[in-house]
């Protein structure tokens, strides 16, 4: 490489991260690893001025803290103005939902960057256009029953035809108001009530998997292909497997469904240009596509001695040069 690449990151505070296991850090110690440059910034720092997308973000240096209390980062320069297209060469989109209308501006902003010659990863167009509980709705057969609607009538018809259930909001994160509803629960209208008071949208409501029990697969997919997974289980009396949601990592390995659901979707993810995704399988069946900022790899990386941030880099690395040489 000519020079190193300049990677500007979008997510959340670094303050607030979990060092231990946070998938955006663990991909800027292997950028900075790498020799490349970092700056940090927050989606309210991006600006559309006179034609150009550009950004008020602080370089950074990443550190693994010796220990417990030790800062893992520090600022090396105030914040600077930056113009994405010319300034920066990559832009890693990595902030946690809520997927509301600023986050979906954000990816507007950044869509015009990438026309004026920035790589974004992943694509802000097809993060806009694959919210997780929506874009697995382009595969219902590898789905459990599911339903997506505003009513009572219909949630009550479905659970009647599916026994138990669950219902989680359309554009959450990190299992946050995940209900498991069982046959007879007398709280399904106040639960449906409290959900079309509290979200404009609809909700989705899928058929209770008991195998959840003994785990919620995460497989990470870098460019459309399987890197590793993690079997996440849920703490005693919760449903919920999200490691946000006190779940814990274990190793395992990809059952044959889970190698056919990757290679399902694998084709798409990388016409798609979403090159980091996770997604979510119980019992072999496909519940969630996260593309926002998918979780895991460093779990995963911890079980198998592999380096999925390598991964990553190695596959930006490659298109952005490849994107390069084509455009001469």
């Amino acid at each position: 490489m000519a020079r190193p690449l300049r990677i500007a990151v979008q997510m959340d505070p670094l303050e607030t991260i979990n060092v231990a296991g946070d998938s955006s850090f663990a991909l800027m110690l292997e950028a900075q690893g790498r020799g490349y440059r970092l700056w940090h910034y927050l989606p309210d720092h991006l600006h559309w001025l006179d034609g150009r997308v550009v950004v008020d973000a602080q370089p950074v240096e990443v550190m693994h803290p010796r220990e417990q209390g030790q800062p893992h980062f520090r600022w090396l320069d105030a914040r600077q103005r930056l113009e994405l297209a010319g300034d920066i060469d990559i832009v890693l989109m990595r902030q946690d939902p809520p997927f509301d209308m600023g986050y979906i501006t954000a990816t507007h902003l950044l869509e015009r960057a990438q026309a004026a010659g920035v790589m974004v990863v992943n694509d802000p167009a097809s993060v806009r256009n694959a919210p997780e509980k929506l874009f697995v709705l382009n595969y219902p057969d590898l789905m459990p029953p599911t339903l997506v609607t505003r009513s009572l009538d219909e949630t009550r018809a479905f659970r009647k035809r599916h026994g138990e259930v669950v219902i989680k909001p359309l554009y959450g994160n990190g299992g946050t108001a995940v209900f498991h509803v069982p046959v007879g629960d007398s709280n399904l209208p106040a639960l449906v009530e409290l959900f079309t008071q509290v979200w404009p949208e609809p909700f989705m409501v899928q058929a209770f998997l008991p195998d959840v029990s003994q785990g919620d697969k995460r497989i990470v997919l870098i460019d459309g292909e399987p890197a590793g997974a993690i079997n996440r289980l849920p703490k005693d009396g919760e449903i919920r497997s999200n490691l946000a949601a006190g779940g814990s990592a274990h190793a395992t390995t990809l059952t044959f469904e889970d190698e056919a659901i990757c290679a399902r979707l694998g084709p798409d993810l990388k016409r798609m240009g979403l090159m980091f995704v996770g997604i979510d399988v119980i019992a072999g069946r496909l519940t969630e596509i996260n593309v926002t900022s998918p979780t895991g790899i460093v779990a995963i990386d911890r079980f198998n001695g592999s380096n999925i941030p390598g991964m990553f880099w190695d596959r930006v690395e490659a298109q952005r040069f490849g994107l390069m040489k084509a455009g001469g």
